[in-house]
């Protein structure tokens, strides 16, 4: 549905993209990660159709963004940061005003109330949109996303000031838009692309630095397996024993108890599961396992130290240009 080749944007000497290639399937829901200036706004903008590129191609199922940009942007629907709502309009007049703007061809009532049903506005359709919420506001500017019933939807921080509970109902309209339409979220707030999105792409100054699925990010920066164990034992005996254990990297007290035992948290060398070890010695210890749990890493921790990774590179790639001149 979506395909980036090789985008390039360049500001005088300055890249805003370097070379970031990617593809998009039709009902995929990707979160779009990255620090502030690291080209996250520019992809977008290049994607809608706003901004124009260097060099590189951008194709909105098949159609060249650069080529034939009126026929792009009418397959897509874009929510900015500040949702571009008329306070002086109601929620029904401003959906009908962008219905006019975006000259769509679709039944109008019936597709404006399908619009109003699917993000919850059918009950304030008549209200002031000054009058509304922060929460509803941000709904009015999803809805008019969807008008024309684009097959890419992108959105650009869509919870950003929501209380909890508007925040729980954005993400799951989220996934239901991702059952009819594709998606790219970009946000700074982690926890929400750990909810929402099948896939992430991270970029960093300027570069692609990671593209997978959400769940298996963690393996690129881990080197092996992570467990919580709880163990009814001798502390101090069971971390040395389970630490000289085949296939064990490192055996950590958390500082935990759950009732008589002690919670460690142990690491297997690389791609090595070590739970039937730790099932066999304890037992033949005769040290009751009360639990024993997979430990993922935090999407927080794997973006942090896959930005960190990315700009000590960049400061090494630095250095070795300017030894070169």
């Amino acid at each position: 549905m979506i395909k980036v080749e090789n985008l390039v944007k360049r500001y005088g000497t300055n890249y805003a993209l370097n070379n970031v290639s990617f593809e998009i399937q039709s009902g995929e829901i990707v979160g779009l990660l990255g620090p502030n200036g690291a080209g996250k706004s520019t992809t977008m903008n290049i994607l809608t159709g706003y901004l124009s590129s260097t060099s590189g191609a951008a194709y909105i199922d098949g159609i060249n963004v650069f080529e034939d940009p009126m026929a792009a942007k009418k397959l897509i629907g874009f929510l900015p940061e500040q949702p571009p709502v008329y306070p002086d309009m109601t929620v029904l007049e401003y959906l009908n005003f962008v219905y006019e703007l975006k000259g769509c061809k679709l039944e109008r009532e019936a597709h404006l109330s399908e619009i109003m049903e699917v993000v919850k506005l059918t009950d304030v359709k008549k209200r002031l949109i000054r009058n509304l919420s922060k929460g509803y506001k941000q709904r009015v500017g999803i809805a008019q996303a969807l008008v024309g019933d684009p097959k890419v939807v992108i959105f650009d921080e869509p919870t950003v000031g929501l209380d909890p509970k508007q925040i729980l109902e954005v993400r799951n309209l989220l996934r239901t838009l991702a059952k009819r339409h594709t998606v790219i979220l970009s946000t700074h707030i982690l926890a929400e692309v750990q909810a929402v999105c099948e896939r992430v792409l991270i970029i960093n100054k300027g570069e692609l630095i990671a593209d997978d699925r959400t769940e298996n990010l963690t393996r690129v920066i881990e080197d092996g397996y992570h467990y919580e164990i709880k163990v009814i034992g001798p502390q101090k005996d069971v971390q040395k024993t389970l630490s000289q254990s085949a296939g064990v990297k490192s055996v950590t007290p958390t500082g935990q108890k759950d009732a008589e035992a002690h919670c460690y948290l142990v690491e297997s060398t690389s791609g090595v599961d070590v739970r039937k070890t730790l099932f066999s010695i304890c037992a033949s210890n005769n040290w009751p396992i009360i639990g024993l749990m997979p430990v993922g890493t935090d999407l927080e921790t794997v973006f942090i130290k896959l930005v960190e990774r990315s700009d000590g590179q960049a400061t090494v790639n630095t250095s070795e240009r300017k030894s070169a001149r």
